[in-house]
Parts: structure tokens; sequence; C-alpha cells
């Protein structure tokens, strides 16, 4: 019994003094001593300048990419493999254009080992579950229509389903929503934070949308300039649901402006090489 407490309290991902440099060790550095945790069904984002491998610990924390020195470890686990449990969405939906919403966004079910040799047999009950979230996210009735068929929001909300389908434990968004309109934008961060409030993964974010960070996060960690590091932490205080309107108010605009600060610092090399984390909860 011990043994399970302790394993419950322990982090969901562990990365530790976690490095990774692109073409072999004499190659460029693009994360150097990142140290960090994320606890089970937190949503934490990740920001700084551009350049400084957000995407590369995205990479690293799914098991596409292994790190160069340090160890990553997710759900206990130490990562040296692409992961299963992995749900993922970046900036382009990239929809298979002779598919349908529906059959586009059940794909991961046609690769997920776990899904795969249960799907002809349970067809009805994933499509079910399909429908459902695509109910969720606001494209009931849309099932049957090809991508193009779709503006790009509804494209990216779909692309949020197919991610989520095969209920993954971590989900990593990359700018998901980087190249719509910032009304669009906004619709999909109530949509995203429904998504999550509803379903609970643990939510890593990748974004340069400070007031998206603000939004969605439980806590914001910022990066310095490559090699990045994790140079400061920051808890959000907000209580959700979080609304439009919250992101008016003077403390959320305050935060956003204390991270836009960070950003500058972060911006800097010389901050690259800076040595502790600033912590702020």
């Amino acid at each position: 019994m011990t043994n399970d407490l302790s394993r419950d309290r322990r982090p969901f991902a562990e990365l530790s003094d976690v490095a990774m440099h692109y073409g072999g060790a004499e190659g460029t550095l693009a994360l150097e001593g990142v140290t960090m945790n994320v606890d089970h069904g937190e949503l934490v984002a990740v920001v700084g300048p551009s350049g400084c491998g957000k995407s590369t610990l995205m990479r690293l924390m799914s098991g596409l990419w292994l790190p160069t020195d340090g160890g990553v470890i997710i759900d206990g686990k130490e990562v040296d493999r692409p992961l299963s449990i992995v749900g993922m969405a970046f900036q382009n939906p990239t929809m298979l254009p002779w598919r349908t919403i529906l059959e586009n966004v059940m794909l991961p079910l046609e690769v997920v080992a776990e899904h795969k040799h249960r799907l002809r047999s349970h067809r009805a009950h994933y499509e079910a579950r399909a429908r459902e979230l695509l109910a969720l996210v606001g494209l009931a009735g849309f099932e049957h229509k090809l991508p193009h068929q779709l503006s790009g929001g509804m494209q990216q909300r779909a692309s949020l389903c197919r991610a989520l389908i095969h209920d993954p434990k971590l989900l990593m968004l990359d700018e998901p929503f980087g190249a719509l309109d910032i009304f669009t934008r906004e619709d999909l961060w109530a949509v995203l934070q429904e998504l999550w409030l509803a379903r609970r993964p643990t939510v890593m974010l990748v974004t340069h949308d400070l007031r998206e960070a603000v939004y969605l996060a439980d806590r914001i960690v910022v990066l310095s300039a490559r090699p990045g590091r994790v140079i400061a932490e920051r808890r959000v205080p907000f209580v959700r649901p979080r609304r439009r309107e919250h992101t008016f108010t003077p403390e959320f605009n305050a935060l956003v402006q204390e991270l836009r600060d960070l950003i500058d610092i972060a911006r800097q090399p010389s901050n690259a090489t800076a040595g502790e984390p600033e912590h702020v909860g």
C-alpha cells in the first residue's frame, strides 16, 4: 500500500537535467539542463523566444526524440520510444482530405495498439465516442463532411477531437491555434478548456500567445533563448471556468505583462546560462 501511495504522489512527467543536441554531441545545443515536473491532470503552458526549444521539449516528452543527456519519465516509466499514451495537435490540423471528419477523428484508433485490435468488433462504441467529442466542440452534424467543407477553426476543433479519441493520458499541443484569427482563437480557448475540464488529461501547451497561456494554464514555464533553460515559472491563480471577459481584468493583464517582461529577459542569450529558475507560487 505504501508503494502505491508513493507512486500516486509522483508527478506524471519528470524531466531531469535534460539536454538535446541536433546533429550529435557537437551539433546545435537546443535544450540544456531542463528540469521540471508536470502533475497528473495539470495543464502546463511553455512560453519563450522563438527557437528556444519549446517544440523540442514536446518531442522529447512524447518519445519521438530521445535526449542527448538527462532523463524523461512519463507515467512512472523512462521514455525510450514513442509513447502510445500521447495525443497530439499542431498548428495545422492536417486532416486527410479524402476522409470524412468522423473518419479523421477515428484515425488514431487504427494506429494505437490498444484500440486497433478492437476497432472492428467495437466500431459502434468508438463511433459513439467520436460523435460525443464532436458534439462537445460544436461539430454535431458535420461528421460526414470532408475537411475542405469546414473552416480552419472547425478543422482545428476536429483535430482536438482526434487527439483525444483514444483517451490519452498526455495531450501535447504545439501552437494549436496559432494560424487562426483572434476571434476563432478565443472561441477555441473555451472549447479546449471545456474538453480539459470534462476529461482532465495532463496537458503540455506550447504557445507564443501569452494571453492564451494565462487563459488556459494552471502553470506557465518560461524558457530562455537557445539553448533553452527554465528561467521562471508562474502559477495562474484564476478560478475555472475562465471566460473571455476575465482577459480584460487588471489581474489577468498584470500576469500577461509580467510574462512579457520575462520573455524580454529570456531573449537575451546571456540568460541561457542562468542558474536556478525563479519560482513563484
